[in-house]
């Protein structure tokens, strides 16, 4: 499954990158996105995605 961030619902705040720094980073755009080659089978993308606060991450 791949990560999907909706990036006009993330609001830059950070939290899946806190959570899960070897997947999520900050774009130019101040918003989140999936690093090249990340492990997006990693546990941590749950907790992520679980506690993004616009729940602008999905797996597809």
């Amino acid at each position: 499954m791949a990560i999907k961030i909706d990036e006009e619902a993330c609001i830059g705040c950070e939290l899946c990158v806190q959570i899960c720094p070897d997947v999520f980073e900050m774009n130019s755009d101040e918003k989140a996105s999936v690093k090249p080659g990340a492990d997006e089978g990693l546990e941590c993308v749950d907790e992520a995605i679980d506690s993004c606060a616009t729940s602008a991450i999905s797996k597809e």
